[in-house]
């Protein structure tokens, strides 16, 4: 199996890919193959509604001067996949929601890749804000009708400086507690499918409330 995580963090070992290891060491030690990408040091635009995706189908953003289109397809071919952010002003950080809102559309436009994959989502925080931006990152796994374990706690971890999470008990419980749900429900999903039939995907409904 394996999991692909992506940092929406600018600095490279801050306090998001502490917590990432927490999470991709034990799953490392079940013999889940992880991968760590940095995503929040990169210039990375955003979405231009273009629907370019859409018409070519080709599982690609038009946009090619970026790694967006690299990362859509580690992330199609992921069994797992972890999203997680610093807090800026109470949400997640710019370069990463960019990121996330071309690769899930473009993923979304052309047959929606991560259905019933595992996807969990973290966040970093000096104070506070933490528990808005996982609600964000949760957005995306769950319009994309990804399976999503909890913990025993909201998702978010504290510390300032690099490796302060590390000394916040509660919040490294809680990261422990989200890998060996995350692993479970790896595990549940893999010995699964050729015993449990999945739900048929349903065909989206779309209904603007203004006529």
């Amino acid at each position: 199996m394996k999991v692909v995580a992506f940092n929406g963090s600018p600095n490279k070992e801050g306090n998001t890919y502490q917590s990432f290891k927490m999470v991709t060491d034990l799953l490392e030690s079940s013999a889940v193959e992880t991968e760590i990408i940095q995503v929040g040091h990169n210039k990375i635009r955003g979405c231009m509604a273009c629907q370019k995706c859409i018409k070519n189908r080709d599982m690609k953003c038009v946009f090619d001067d970026d790694p967006v289109n690299e990362w859509i397809q580690k992330m199609v071919n992921a069994d797992g996949i972890i999203l997680g952010t610093p807090v800026h002003y109470a949400g997640v950080a710019g370069t990463m929601k960019s990121f996330l809102d071309r690769a899930f559309y473009v993923i979304g436009a052309n047959g929606n890749g991560l259905r019933n994959k595992v996807g969990v989502s973290l966040a970093a925080v000096r104070r506070s804000g933490g528990i808005t931006a996982v609600d964000q990152l949760n957005k995306y796994l769950e319009y994309s009708e990804m399976i999503i374990p909890s913990s025993n706690y909201w998702n978010v971890i504290h510390g300032a400086r690099a490796g302060e999470v590390l000394k916040d008990d509660e919040g490294v419980q809680i990261l422990e507690t989200l890998s060996k749900k995350m692993l479970w429900a790896l595990k549940l999903v893999e010995n699964g499918e050729a015993s449990v039939e999945e739900p048929s995907p349903e065909r989206k409904v779309f209904m603007n409330f203004i006529r």
